[in-house]
């Protein structure tokens, strides 16, 4: 089980920390988002390890150039990063022609840290699911040795991606993230975010029960991604970038009664 979360604008070890521990010791690894004007996945995945941290480092490939990453793969290696996401990103930035593409990013990514785990992504929500394997499978060819999801808030429409992936590549690992929402609105900036739409029946839910509604929702889900044999671990996100404990508290609740943490 592996947790992700933004890292602070600055350097900020103990902000960057409070974070990290929002779960306490139950992630295997916390995965550090990538985002422009924030301390970058890799100073904030090192200055993790540094505090006895495990990271996972979101290496971002949109508008650098090769050169550019093969350096910071050096610099993850030498620093002891042994496990990374190679993503797109979101940002808006043009490739040059010295932009490598992902399935290149992998392979640069496998010669520069022997032993290391890299990951790629899978978008259960796009339009066509037949590209979404046309994209993901050079990937894994790569080296790639599993695929983290968009937040599942229906185990059906990630079912037949994940099946089809793991009869492509049998030891490829299929990690889900979830994520609790608690307001509408937070719903709906999530599917404008995803450009999707979330079954009226999870809306109903939090319209007639509210918060209360939103965790039993949550605790389901994660529930169903335990005993979905096609899944084989989880990874936490928060709509908060820097939620209150009580919110860890009622994550924590949550993965005990689905088994997946103590």
């Amino acid at each position: 089980m592996a947790l992700e979360i933004t890292p602070p604008q600055k350097a900020l070890i103990s902000v960057l920390l409070r974070r990290a521990r929002l779960l306490g010791d139950a992630p295997h690894a916390i995965n550090v988002i990538q985002r422009p004007g924030r301390q970058s996945s890799l100073d904030a995945s090192l200055d993790l390890l540094g505090a006895g941290v495990p990271p996972v480092w979101h290496l971002v490939t949109r508008g650098r150039q090769r050169t550019e990453i093969a350096a910071e793969l050096v610099r993850a290696h030498d620093g002891g990063v042994r496990q990374l996401l190679a993503i797109r990103g979101d940002h808006e930035s043009p490739d040059s022609p010295d932009t490598p593409t992902l399935r290149e990013t992998i392979g640069m990514a496998i010669d520069c840290m022997p032993g290391a785990t890299v990951g790629a992504t899978l978008n259960q929500y796009a339009p066509l699911p037949s590209a979404v394997m046309r994209n993901l499978l050079p990937k894994l060819k790569a080296g790639a040795t599993y695929v983290q999801t968009q937040p599942v808030f229906d185990l059906a429409a990630l079912r037949p991606l994940a099946e089809a992936v793991q009869e492509a590549s049998p030891g490829t690992k299929v990690v889900a993230m979830a994520m609790p929402l608690l307001t509408l609105e937070q719903v709906s900036r999530i599917e404008e975010r995803l450009r999707l739409r979330l079954p009226d029946s999870f809306r109903g839910r939090l319209e007639q029960g509210g918060e209360d509604a939103a965790w039993e929702t949550f605790a389901e889900t994660l529930a169903a991604l335990a005993s979905a044999r096609f899944i084989a671990g989880v990874a936490i996100m928060t709509f908060e970038m820097d939620p209150p404990p009580a919110t860890g508290a009622r994550i924590g609740a949550a993965l005990t009664a689905a088994g997946i943490a103590p």
